[in-house]
């Protein structure tokens, strides 16, 4: 698979669009179809060959050996960086340690970019070229002022974000820890990120950076996101257009003004209709609403009231239909809500903000990156699953990029709650394994 050069600069919340990339590389597709691949004319698309992974490889085997036997270390990174608070937008303490402890590995150039994102590199033994990235989220979904503290009782560990992505940030530092001790040349430089903002509200702010600012103009060959336990591989992005709906107007006495149009029923008129809305089983597409606001007291029309969205679905097609079919509810609500009070001259106002897009894209499974992780897993003794979801892989899959979010291994339970645990298990080395695995096949050893 030719490697992409990452555009610059992009809009931090539209949806992001492939890059024109040279002639000869892929015929980009619309955002959200498959990554292309090389088609003969007038035939079926050819799947590109297969990357060889390096299970055999004498250094790369002597690296999985030191994940094995270094498990412990690995949970106890595990653990330990997870006791350090990372609240939305307020990661930089975790960053901080987190950049300090990449240093202590040798990896060069490390660094906090603006944004937030902890950035080091392991230079390839080609000088340069291409890159491979390979990234965890530092940020939680919990406020600040949550106990971090993390309990253990056997193979279990038990804390907010323990999984989510603590997994994944140790798994990362593990891995470069045992390319450096079993001497692993890759071809390709390996950048090691922890991002910001992969959560909620954060809408992947930490990896639309990396790729608007850091990463501008730099070739990215793939890009690995890991995240969450098991052993997975999400190779198709869950995108998402998330609005705060909001409908105003002047306000009054429930008694005293009653006859003009009340923004609380037009939210009401409007929710209603989202809830009729019709989408599609495949690709699978899904509407919500989650957050309801407005009025004061009970015996007063209120003067404003929100509701906030949720539209995803893995066909960026499909999301945009969606989307067109709640403008018009929306719109059909507040004018409904004016109609119903005609003798009225109070305005009432319709107003949409974005809170987040994420952008929607795939993957065949016989794509490189994909059979990649797949034999990877299979080298190593087990069947990895493809699935689509929502992750830090959007924004470069968007862009032409072929990139995939791994497993972690081990089990976990309680995602985003407070008791949210972690097992180790009996082979929780086996997801550190598997993303040395998967990083070797895809940048190469010498």
């Amino acid at each position: 698979m030719p490697a992409v050069a990452v555009p610059a600069p992009l809009a931090r919340n539209a949806p992001l669009r492939r890059p024109a990339l040279a002639a000869g590389l892929m015929a980009l597709l619309p955002l959200g179809d498959a990554i292309a691949q090389t088609r003969p004319a007038g035939g079926r698309a050819k799947p590109a060959a297969p990357l060889a992974v390096p299970a055999r490889h004498a250094a790369v085997r002597r690296a999985l050996g030191v994940l094995r036997a270094d498990n412990a270390w690995t949970l106890d990174q595990q653990a330990s960086i997870c006791e350090v608070a990372a609240p939305p937008f307020k990661e930089a303490a975790r960053a901080a340690e987190y950049r300090r402890r990449l240093e202590a590995l040798g990896l060069r150039d490390v660094r906090i970019d603006a944004e937030g994102n902890v950035i080091a590199e392991r230079p390839g033994s080609a000088g340069g070229g291409a890159t491979v990235v390979v990234s965890a989220h530092l940020d939680t979904v919990f406020p600040e002022g949550t106990d971090v503290t993390v309990k253990r009782s056997g193979t279990q560990l038990t804390g907010p974000g323990i999984g989510d992505d603590c997994r994944g940030l140790a798994t990362l530092l593990a891995v470069a820890r045992a390319f450096d001790q079993a001497k692993v040349a890759t071809r390709a430089p390996v950048l090691f990120v922890g991002t910001v903002g992969e959560e909620g509200a954060g809408n992947l702010r930490g990896v639309r950076h990396l790729f608007e600012k850091e990463l501008a103009g730099r070739t990215v060959s793939y890009f690995i996101s890991v995240d969450g336990t098991g052993l997975g591989v999400t190779s198709r992005a869950v995108g998402s257009h998330r609005y705060r709906v909001t409908y105003a107007g002047p306000g009054g006495h429930s008694y005293g003004a009653f006859g003009m149009p009340n923004p609380v029923h037009a939210l009401g008129r409007a929710i209603a209709k989202i809830a009729d809305l019709q989408v599609p089983e495949s690709p699978r597409t899904t509407f919500s609403v989650g957050i309801v606001e407005g009025g004061t007291s009970v015996n007063a029309i209120a003067g404003g009231a929100s509701m906030d969205v949720d539209l995803r679905s893995e066909s960026a097609a499909a999301l945009d239909s969606v989307d067109a079919a709640l403008r018009r509810a929306l719109d059909a609500a507040l004018q409904e809500e004016r109609a119903r009070w005609p003798r009225s001259t109070a305005a009432l106002s319709l107003k949409v903000d974005t809170i987040g897009i994420r952008p929607a894209g795939s993957q065949p499974d016989d794509a490189p990156i994909v059979r990649a992780a797949v034999d990877a897993g299979r080298a190593l003794g087990f069947t990895a699953p493809t699935s689509a979801s929502s992750t830090d892989a959007n924004v470069p899959m968007g862009l032409g990029i072929p990139s995939i979010t791994l497993d972690a291994g081990g089990d976990g339970e309680g995602s985003h709650s407070l008791e949210e645990r972690y097992d180790d298990g009996a082979q929780g080395w086996l997801g550190p394994q598997w993303v040395a695995l998967v990083v070797a096949t895809l940048a190469g050893v010498r």
